[in-house]
């Protein structure tokens, strides 16, 4: 009587989608921290904070994430306090950028390779995106009291169109380029 073999799956498994993954929770998750930074601000600060921390324990590799959040936040930071030093935002208390304003960057950092990961696609697309969406973004967050605008309504969504039709597509990059790093990093 022959005994029956035994033999093992050596076929690699496809690593399983994080929950973040998963554009529709994302989409949820994105707003959900555009909603409490902006109508919340600093009252809301720790139940953002509380979403940015659960996007941290469903996401699978942490350290990617972080690279990817760092670079994106800190640009956008970087950009939102030229402007906040240009007069064209103005925040309360006189506040260079503030944290919930952080908070909202690594929001947007999390959403770009995921919910909003359509704009890899198209370049052209992108910076339409840019030029028209984001600044009709902070035009809701003025109306909603999360920032003054320190020149006429037309000359800063003139600004911002221009700036963002270069920095949302510039995001874009910047993400693919830590991805395709890391993805050399993993095969080497």
């Amino acid at each position: 009587m022959s005994q029956p073999s035994l033999t093992l799956n050596t076929k690699p498994i496809a690593p399983t989608r994080s929950v973040a993954d998963i554009a529709w929770f994302n989409v949820i998750w994105f707003q959900s921290i555009w909603l409490l930074s902006v109508l919340g601000r600093d009252s809301m600060l720790l139940l953002t904070i509380s979403l940015l921390v659960l996007h941290f324990g469903l996401v699978k590799q942490r350290l990617r994430e972080l690279e990817r959040l760092a670079a994106v936040a800190f640009i956008g930071v970087s950009v939102d306090a030229g402007l906040s030093l240009a007069n064209v935002f103005i925040f309360a208390n006189a506040v260079l950028v503030p944290l919930w304003l952080c908070c909202l960057w690594l929001g947007m950092a999390a959403a770009l390779p995921r919910s909003l990961a359509f704009l890899q696609k198209n370049t052209y697309v992108t910076a339409l995106a840019g030029a028209v969406v984001v600044p009709l973004n902070y035009w809701a967050g003025a109306r909603l009291g999360a920032v003054e605008f320190g020149y006429s309504l037309p000359l800063t969504l003139a600004v911002m169109s221009l700036i963002w039709a270069i920095l949302l597509p510039t995001l874009v990059h910047v993400l693919a380029r830590i991805d395709a790093n890391n993805d050399r990093a993993a095969n080497t």
